[in-house]
């Protein structure tokens, strides 16, 4: 060991020697000399006593054997072993929202679902997941940035290159990502009853090579191709189960079968579906009962098959205190009918009234009636084609393709009306409109894995030219999302328990937060804590179950890791060998 602190190096002449050993000199004391008969000389018995500072000629770094043979000599200051500097590091390494997210990876075991890796490869796979979550992005030319002050998970903590990263991402291949969903799946128990949330969003992809990007139908069309990308999510363990991407010409309704394939082959046998209203058809019901799967299935007020049974029940419940569901200031009620003519099932229509939705409703229809007419007025006498939402609400009036005239369709606008602030929940499974609406409502949480994926993980664009390279970025998100997910939950629930509902606690409020957690670079070449967990980064540690001294033994793990990452092996064995061997 070696003090952090600096001394002269003696001047006994006769005793004192240099050693060099790779970059590193050691100072070394001659304390006795022993004649050898057989030999017919003398031999030096040396002790290394120090090591020299090459910034500071004529001064070292002394370690305990020089307090022994210089007794009388003062030490300024006692401190660490001296070791070497990383200067491929920065000072300042930022602990806290890496020891967390590593705690989780743990916790889930997500090294040991990758297989088919080694050790590189499931570190190097493991540190681009966690750096989405933490630096909110997935642009591989800045990882090196973020692993420049941030640990990371690979085999001595080796910083790779942006060309190194965008070879590895298209490495990953078809193989590899179907064995982890295997591998992940297979933990879970198939005989326990659960509700998966399913969901899909579409990402813009302008890159000529990309076979999955097709033009579509997506939510904000920029007129670029789209890529379809799905997720199913365990709502009762709160964790993602599988993804799967696909070309962007393909809508949700027709994609649902082949998922509920998967999920199958995957052995689930008691499971729910909580869908929303994209995904209702005859075929994805009748397939849904084929599997013996309930579902849970938001449908439109307005649709057809339901408009009507809500009318048969208006005025019997919107005011009954019977049927309030506090939660969400709503009132509902139950009651059974066929969702399609032949249907041979009676299924579970829960019908619901909010007074401020209807409201809103109300106001944005009349809002768009308006803004329908103000248009219908400015083109008269021209020749226009008007979409056919227009049709819905008026009776248009066209001479030789020239728009001439609109009367309101008064029955539809009165019908809608009275429809607003009414909206349905059907399920196949016995149950009470509050259970219903509870169900649903659950799934703002697979929403929000949609908003934080493109919102959080950087995702709204891929930054990549292939389609082998946008599948593993897909791959690598679905990661990430199950790390953020997991971040999400325990922070929701701790919010819950908390008076005042504090906003740090949102996932990248209190990953900001821990990020202030740093360790700062000794003169030795140690990593220390810089300061004591604050009250608020307590709150957020405990959470997860943790507290202040695991985070100080995270501290001590990772500082001696990094420290050792910049001794070369060599070294290591010299400075062992230069504080126990005595010549």
């Amino acid at each position: 060991m070696y003090y952090n602190c600096l001394v002269n190096i003696p001047k006994n002449t006769g005793k004192i020697s240099r050693n060099k050993r790779g970059k590193t000199t050691y100072i070394e004391y001659t304390y006795a000399r022993e004649y050898l008969p057989e030999k017919k000389y003398n031999v030096a018995r040396r002790t290394t006593i120090g090591k020299a500072d090459p910034d500071h000629p004529g001064m070292m770094f002394p370690n305990p054997n020089f307090e022994k043979f210089f007794p009388d000599v003062e030490i300024p200051a006692e401190g660490t072993a001296a070791e070497p500097v990383n200067e491929s590091r920065s000072s300042c390494i930022q602990i806290g929202a890496f020891s967390v997210v590593r705690r989780i990876i743990e916790d889930y075991k997500l090294a040991e679902h990758l297989k088919r890796w080694d050790d590189r490869g499931k570190g190097l796979l493991l540190d681009l997941a966690a750096y989405s979550v933490i630096a909110e992005s997935n642009v591989a030319q800045h990882f090196p940035d973020y692993a420049y002050n941030h640990p990371l998970m690979t085999p001595q903590n080796k910083i790779y290159s942006d060309s190194t990263i965008s070879r590895f991402i298209r490495e990953i291949d078809d193989n590899d990502r179907v064995d982890f969903l295997n591998s992940w799946n297979a933990t879970h128990d198939k005989n326990e009853k659960i509700y998966v949330s399913y969901d899909s969003t579409n990402k813009n992809c302008k890159a000529g090579d990309i076979e999955m990007a097709e033009y579509g139908h997506p939510k904000n069309d920029v007129g670029a191709p789209i890529i379809n990308y799905s997720i199913a999510y365990d709502m009762t363990n709160e964790k993602p189960l599988l993804y799967e991407s696909y070309p962007g010409s393909i809508v949700d309704v027709s994609q649902l079968k082949y998922m509920l394939e998967k999920i199958r082959g995957y052995g689930y046998k008691k499971i729910g579906f909580i869908l929303d209203r994209g995904y209702f058809s005859k075929a994805n019901i009748q397939f849904m009962d084929s599997c013996d799967y309930d579902f849970v299935m938001m449908v439109k007020g307005r649709a057809s098959f339901v408009h009507g049974l809500i009318m048969e029940h208006m005025g019997e419940f919107e005011s009954k205190r019977a049927c309030s569901i506090k939660a969400y200031r709503t009132y509902g009620i139950t009651v059974k009918a066929k969702l399609y003519a032949d249907d041979d099932t009676d299924r579970y229509f829960h019908i619901y009234y909010k007074a401020k939705k209807q409201a809103s409703e109300r106001a944005r229809l009349e809002a768009d009636l308006d803004r329908m007419e103000a248009e219908m007025d400015k083109i008269k006498g021209r020749e226009y084609k008007l979409p056919k939402r227009y049709e819905h609400y008026f009776k248009l009036t066209y001479h030789k393709d020239k728009f001439y005239g609109y009367e309101e369709r008064e029955d539809v606008i009165e019908r809608e009306l009275q429809l607003c602030g009414y909206f349905a929940i059907v399920t196949s499974e016995k149950m009470t409109a509050s259970e219903a609406l509870n169900l649903y409502k659950s799934r703002d949480i697979s929403e929000k894995l949609f908003g934080s994926d493109k919102a959080f993980l950087g995702n709204r664009s891929f930054r990549v030219a292939s389609s082998q390279a946008a599948e593993a970025k897909i791959f690598i998100q679905f990661i990430a999302l199950i790390i953020r997910a997991r971040i999400y939950t325990l922070l929701r629930r701790r919010k819950a328990e908390m008076p005042g509902k504090p906003n740090y606690l949102s996932v990248p409020s209190a990953l900001k937060e821990l990020e202030k957690i740093e360790l700062i670079r000794q003169p030795s070449g140690n990593y220390k804590l810089d300061h004591a967990v604050t009250a608020t980064q307590k709150v957020i540690l405990g959470a997860f179950g943790l507290d202040e001294e695991w985070i100080k033994g995270q501290a001590r793990l990772i500082g001696k890791d990094i420290r050792n990452a910049a001794m070369p092996e060599e070294q290591k064995d010299d400075d062992e060998d230069a504080e126990n061997e005595e010549y």
